[in-house]
């Protein structure tokens, strides 16, 4: 046999091995950010073993899935620098063309909602939402905020909270209801005459609503946060101060200052069923009793920490633990560390991904 055909057909067995090993994406799928690899790892959550690894471009932060589980996007952050949202067929385990955001550069919270993807841009102090099916960036307010981060958008999307970080501030949005347009003349006729004391004759004012913004002073260096799952509280991580600040979203204003202890905060996440906020601050993973605002437990996870996601039934938690190159799994049951997960270097952003 000629050396050319033993390298044919060793080369056809190392196909036939990779494509043996190839496994394919589970449902619900754990996803996690590398950003020092610049790689999205998508995950068994049962066995915490990596499946796959897809590039998806320079400094990725934050990662969110559509609603069917079968692709994901990427923030490609860049303290402004970027202005794009990377894509991946989840499915088919692969890159695809990524979403060029123009002006709105430095992107970074995102959520799918409502079947659209909504971003935050950091250094356009504003934040968007992009359409899948029409491939269009179809909405954009700006909040006049500085490092406008984070995201959550309430479904139907009539209401939507912001941080920023560098102003101290979060920006609560609020959909309010349109106009309702002046009749049109009927054909041949002319526009009745206004009653008394009503609008001038003119063009008819615009219908589909206008946006309210209220700006809710917080803490210094206020990032992460999440919605409390009865949507009445937001509950902000104040990374300056080491403190918390409990919103009422309906007063729109803050009615407790919670000193945490929790310094350099990065994220914060309630579990499924409201019970607990789960904080990742420097090298503590704190745990914090949601009813009584005390703190339950403190676990050293690592030298410091980045993103937080809870499984939807409340059993484990991640924590993205950045400098020492994995994410720790927290059993809240147990209230301690069970396992880590190697997702590359520096991860940070997480999501879930299920149909």
């Amino acid at each position: 046999m000629t050396s050319f055909f033993r390298r044919l057909i060793a080369a056809a067995i190392a196909v036939s091995a990779s494509w043996a090993c190839a496994q394919s994406t589970p449902n619900p799928a754990l996803l996690i950010l590398s950003k020092q690899d610049h790689t999205l790892a998508i995950v068994d959550p049962g066995t915490y073993k990596v499946v796959a690894r897809v590039p998806v471009g320079n400094d990725p932060h934050e990662v969110t899935a559509s609603g069917d589980g079968k692709t994901a996007y990427v923030s490609n952050y860049g303290f402004g620098a970027y202005h794009t949202l990377a894509v991946v067929d989840l499915v088919g385990q692969k890159a695809l063309p990524a979403i060029d955001l123009g002006a709105l550069r430095g992107p970074h919270g995102l959520i799918f909602r409502d079947g659209k993807v909504w971003f935050t841009a950091e250094a356009a102090k504003a934040i968007g939402s992009y359409d899948p099916a029409s491939g269009k960036i179809d909405w954009i307010m700006g909040t006049g905020q500085n490092r406008t981060h984070m995201i959550y958008v309430f479904e139907g999307a009539k209401q939507i909270l912001t941080t920023n970080v560098s102003s101290g501030t979060v920006t609560i949005m609020e959909k309010t209801e349109g106009r309702m347009a002046m009749p049109m003349a009927p054909p041949g006729g002319a526009m009745p005459p206004p009653a008394a004391g009503g609008p001038p004759p003119g063009p008819p004012p615009p219908t589909g609503g206008d946006w309210q913004l209220t700006v809710v002073p917080v803490g210094r260096g206020s990032e992460g946060f999440d919605v409390s799952p009865d949507g009445k509280e937001a509950w902000v991580a104040n990374a300056g101060d080491g403190t918390i600040s409990v919103i009422d979203i309906a007063a729109k204003r803050v009615t407790e200052t919670i000193a945490a202890n929790v310094p350099g905060a990065n994220r914060l996440k309630f579990t499924p069923d409201g019970k607990m906020a789960l904080v990742s601050a420097g090298p503590d993973f704190v745990m914090i009793d949601a009813t009584t605002h005390k703190e339950i437990k403190r676990i050293r996870t690592g030298h410091g920490s980045g993103g937080v996601l809870v499984t939807p039934d409340g059993a484990r938690a991640f924590e993205a633990c950045s400098p020492d190159g994995y994410v720790a799994v927290i059993d809240l049951k147990t209230l301690s560390v069970v396992g880590h997960i190697d997702a590359g270097g520096n991860p940070d952003g997480m999501a879930w991904a299920a149909e």
